[in-house]
C-alpha cells in the first residue's frame, strides 16, 4: 500500500503555499465550528480535505479545494458586501482571494496537468 503524505515538498511552491494554507483554514474552521459556529465552515474543511488530495497528487483534491476556495470567496464577498468597513471581513477577503490565486496560478496548474492523476 502507497503511503499517504500530508505534504509533497516536490510540488511548486504555489501549491505547497495552498496546502498549507488550505489546512491551517480547516483546522481554524473546525474550532469554530466546534464552538457553535456556521455549517457553512463545512465549506473550508472540505478545503482541507482537497488539500490532502493536492498533497497526493490527485485531480479531485485539486478541484475540491479549488471550488471550496471559490465558494469561501463568494461568501466572503457577500459578508463584505454587507459589512464593508469591518477589519475581519476585509482580512478575510483577502485571504479567499490569496487561496484562489495560489490554486489558479500558472505553475499549479501546469503541475496539475502533468504530474496528478
Amino acid at each position: 500500500m502507497k503511503d499517504k503524505r500530508w505534504f509533497n515538498q516536490s510540488q511548486p511552491q504555489t501549491l505547497q503555499g495552498a496546502v498549507l494554507f488550505s489546512y491551517l483554514n480547516a483546522v481554524i474552521a473546525l474550532l469554530t465550528l466546534i464552538s457553535g459556529g456556521s455549517i457553512l465552515e463545512l465549506i473550508v474543511i472540505l478545503g482541507g480535505v482537497g488539500a490532502f488530495g493536492i498533497a497526493n497528487d490527485r485531480k479531485w483534491g485539486y478541484l475540491l479545494a479549488l471550488g471550496a476556495g471559490i465558494c469561501y470567496l463568494f461568501l466572503q464577498l457577500l459578508v463584505f458586501y454587507f459589512s464593508p468597513f469591518v477589519f475581519s471581513s476585509m482580512l478575510n477577503l483577502l485571504f479567499s482571494v490569496f487561496l484562489v490565486a495560489l490554486l489558479l496560478h500558472p505553475a499549479s496548474r501546469l503541475y496539475r496537468r502533468v504530474y496528478f492523476r
